[in-house]
């Protein structure tokens, strides 16, 4: 396999939060040693992913669940400098009086469409629900069939087949080689494929372990945490998921577990997953401790980043820099990201409202924000002039 030649970015990043009471911006000088915070952007509301449109580097999105608005997205398109509601955010069509329909309770993730699509982008919410916007995220409407098919309905499952804040869309991936070739995961329902741009969906499950006791070949009872795809190589995906660590090489249809050459007293749990934007045998996951109860801390209270470099043969432990003991906390799905620099950035939010980075692909790790509340998503980006 060969990797990308994909010029490396440099200069300064910016990262955009969004945490359990609001957002906030952190900005590095060129070097990326120092940050500097920003106010904080809807205090008191959650904000579950803030994304700028790498198409033209200004326009920004954001999911927010409001006091006084409910579920709503937010949209700027002075790189965070003022922003305005959308006019029409995700939303399931009204059904006829009598009729039991579904609400969005929050949207929970975003994508920007691809580069050939400038101003689209594709949402996925809580309950499970695919939308599209084509104006810049200032309206959207159900992208596809799948929110009211029965089949999908049937493995969407019910709301207390979800997470514990409720079943979410999420990974929803587009082939940078072709904008009808796409992907989403839901929790619980499985990963699903298109290659027809919406038209119709696939599911992408074989090779996946589920729940000991539950029948694999029922979609339903799987759940994928984060999918990724690999800029360097858009055939691989990597996908971290609630039975362990996964790689899939198209055509393939089959996900091998990689997680099972993770350390056993670590394991292969956990929800974050970052890839290399250059080097697809290089990926990073961000374990939690698995056992029986699934507390959602640090195995052992000891938080490290584990790095593959041949694509989950081997994997390293990265923890120089992280609190030795005693850190009980935990990394969300969306709440780990790199930059694009010739020594990659990493980026982790913590659920104890702290922003740990490292400037060498994770040999060590410097904490750059401390004391912001419960972290749901990180994201870097290039701002354009």
């Amino acid at each position: 396999m060969t990797s990308s030649t994909a010029t490396a970015s440099s200069g300064a990043v910016t990262l955009l939060i969004g945490t359990r009471k609001g957002a906030f911006i952190l900005k590095s000088d060129r070097a990326r040693r120092t940050w500097k915070v920003s106010a904080p952007l809807f205090l008191g509301h959650i904000i579950h992913h803030v994304v700028c449109d790498p198409r033209d580097r200004r326009t920004m999105l954001m999911a927010a669940s409001t006091g006084h608005l409910g579920p709503t997205l937010f949209r700027s398109t002075d790189a965070g400098k003022t922003w305005k509601e959308s006019a029409a955010p995700p939303a399931f069509p009204k059904v006829p009086e009598g009729e039991k329909g579904r609400a969005v309770n929050h949207t929970f993730w975003l994508t920007p469409c691809h580069a050939n699509e400038p101003n689209a982008w594709y949402a996925g919410t809580s309950p499970q629900g695919l939308f599209r916007s084509d104006d810049g995220g200032a309206s959207w409407k159900p992208f596809s069939y799948i929110n009211d098919d029965p089949q999908y309905r049937e493995w969407m499952g019910t709301v207390q087949d979800g997470t514990p804040d409720g079943p979410k869309l999420h990974s929803i991936l587009v082939d940078p080689r072709d904008p009808a070739h796409l992907y989403f995961a839901m929790s619980g329902g499985g990963v699903h494929e298109s290659v027809d741009g919406g038209k119709t969906f696939a599911p992408l499950i074989k090779g996946l372990d589920v729940v000991e006791g539950f029948d694999a070949s029922t979609v339903t009872f799987h759940d994928p945490h984060c999918v990724r795809l690999c800029p360097s190589n858009p055939d691989r995906l990597y996908q971290q998921n609630h039975c362990g660590i996964y790689r899939i090489d198209r055509p393939s249809n089959t996900w091998v577990r990689i997680g099972n050459n993770m350390p056993k007293k670590v394991g292969d749990i956990g929800f974050p997953m970052v890839v290399h934007p250059r080097d697809a045998d290089q990926a990073w996951v961000f374990p939690m401790d698995g056992t029986t109860v699934w507390p959602r801390v640090s195995p052992d209270g000891k938080p490290a980043a584990y790095v593959t470099r041949n694509a989950g043969k081997s994997w390293t432990r990265q923890d120089k820099g992280f609190p030795r003991s005693h850190a009980w906390w935990t990394v969300k799905r969306q709440a780990m990201t790199n930059d694009t620099h010739e020594a990659v950035g990493l980026y982790v939010g913590t659920t104890q409202g702290e922003i740990w980075a490292s400037r060498n692909e994770g040999a060590t790790w410097t904490c750059i924000a401390r004391h912001l509340p419960e972290i749901y998503s990180v994201e870097a980006a290039t701002l354009g002039r």
